[in-house]
C-alpha cells in the first residue's frame, strides 16, 4: 500500500462533499476517479495533497498520516498538478526545475539539474527545454507541468482532469505517458477524470463517485453499463474494437 484513505470526509460551509471516502492503491496503480460535475473529485485529490482538510478520516502515505508530515515531506512524496495552472513567464526547463524546491537549500545541485533533464526526457520535452512556457500549445503545457511533478520524485501522482482541455491527439499521449510513467517508474497515481473510455483504457483501478460517496470502486469488473448509468444518468453500452473496451451511449 502507498496511499490509502480512510472514512474521508469534507463539507463546505453550504453543503456536504466527500463523505466515508475508502480506497487504497499501490505502486503501479492508476486510479481513475470518475463522476459527474460536483461529485468531490477535485475535493478529493486537495484532501488527499491537504490543500483542504478533511472533516473526518485520515489519509496515510506509505503507514505515515499526511496530517502530521511537513509541507515539505508532503512535496518530496506527493506530486499534483491542479486543473488550472497560473501561467508564468519563464523557461521550460526552470519550469520544471521548480519541481525540485523541496529538496533544494540555497541554490540547485548537479543532482537537481539532472533529475530535470530526466523529466524532461520521460516527457519527451528536451527540445522545448529553452522555449518560454506561453509559447507552448495547450497540450505541451500540461506536459511541462506533469514533468514539473515528476521531479518532485514523488511516491504518488494526483492529477485532476489532465486532459480535459486538450485535443484527441494530446488527451491520448498525455495519458499514455501518464500509464507509462506509473509503470516504468514504480508510482502511484490517482486522477480525476470526465472521458470514461481514457479511463478504461490506461487505468487499471476506478472510483465512482455519486453524490458525494463511492457508489462503486474496484478494477474493470465494475466499469459496467448499468453502474455508468446510475452514476451518470445516460444509458450506454460497452462494446470491445480492436481489444479496447469502448463506452457508447445510447
Amino acid at each position: 500500500m502507498i496511499l490509502s484513505a480512510k472514512g474521508l470526509s469534507f463539507i463546505y460551509p453550504s453543503r456536504s462533499v466527500l463523505r466515508n471516502i475508502n480506497f487504497t492503491i499501490s505502486r503501479g496503480d492508476f486510479l481513475a476517479v470518475l463522476g459527474i460535475n460536483g461529485a468531490g473529485k477535485s475535493t478529493l485529490l486537495k484532501c488527499i495533497n491537504r490543500i483542504l482538510k478533511p472533516c473526518a478520516g485520515t489519509v496515510l502515505i506509505q503507514n505515515d498520516q499526511a496530517g502530521k508530515l511537513s509541507r515539505r515531506e508532503m512535496a518530496k512524496r506527493v506530486g499534483y498538478v491542479a486543473q488550472r495552472q497560473e501561467s508564468i513567464s519563464t523557461t521550460v526547463f526552470d519550469a520544471v526545475l521548480l519541481g525540485r524546491k523541496p529538496y533544494i537549500k540555497w541554490e540547485a545541485s548537479p543532482k537537481d539539474l539532472e533529475i530535470a533533464h530526466k523529466a524532461l526526457e520521460m516527457l519527451e520535452l528536451e527540445e522545448y527545454a529553452l522555449r518560454y512556457l506561453d509559447e507552448l500549445s495547450g497540450g505541451e503545457q500540461q506536459k511541462v507541468v506533469i514533468a514539473r511533478a515528476l521531479a518532485q520524485e514523488p511516491d504518488i501522482l494526483l492529477l485532476d482532469e489532465p486532459t480535459s482541455s486538450l485535443d484527441l491527439k494530446n488527451q491520448l499521449e498525455v495519458a499514455r505517458i501518464i500509464k507509462r510513467v506509473v509503470t516504468t517508474q514504480q508510482i502511484g497515481a490517482v486522477v480525476s477524470m470526465h472521458d470514461l473510455n481514457l479511463s478504461i483504457r490506461f487505468a487499471n483501478k476506478f472510483l465512482l463517485l455519486k453524490d458525494g460517496e463511492i457508489f462503486a470502486a474496484g478494477g474493470l469488473e465494475v466499469m459496467t453499463p448499468k453502474n455508468i448509468e446510475s452514476v451518470y444518468s445516460v444509458p450506454v453500452i460497452i462494446q470491445n474494437i480492436e481489444n479496447v473496451p469502448v463506452v457508447i451511449p445510447m
